[in-house]
């Protein structure tokens, strides 16, 4: 049974890593900036984290080709990051004329995006996890002025 190659080098692993830290400060920057419970450090360390998840099985030696494997990592990440979510949601309700509402969600699907771009990263998928970055970033930051002309 062939193993995928080790990522080489520990520049190789630095790149990774730097990427996840990286894209995961693109969503987490505006976070930050609307002064939200889950800011730049928490998007930062979701995306690193979720990064090292993918890296511990490659760097292990994961049988090529064993998508399965990978595929149970990513899984776990994700179910995992559902629970933080999650807390972001709960721990913010109010009431509003009798009426539960639920607050952090935004912020909850922002901690989601950011592992999903942690994982790219970790795998090495640079355009991916840029784009997915940069396009989070974009929804974040400009599309509150597109919520208002809507509800206007």
């Amino acid at each position: 049974m062939n193993s995928a190659p080790a990522i080489a080098t520990q520049l190789d692993l630095l790149l990774h890593l730097g990427c996840a830290l990286i894209v995961g400060g693109i969503i987490g920057i505006e976070r930050e900036r609307q002064r939200h419970a889950a800011g730049l450090r928490t998007h930062i360390l979701v995306s690193l984290g979720a990064a090292l998840f993918v890296l511990i099985p490659i760097q292990a030696g994961l049988p090529s080709q064993d998508w399965g494997q990978l595929s149970r990592v990513i899984q776990g990440v994700v179910t995992g990051v559902g629970f933080i979510g999650g807390g972001v949601i709960l721990h913010q309700p109010r009431r509003t004329d009798q009426h539960l509402v639920a607050q952090g969600v935004t912020t909850a699907a922002s901690i989601w995006l950011a592992a999903a771009v942690g994982i790219a990263a970790g795998m090495g998928l640079w355009l991916l996890a840029i784009l997915g970055a940069g396009l989070g970033w974009v929804v974040l930051s400009q599309f509150k002025a597109l919520e208002r002309w809507i509800h206007r």
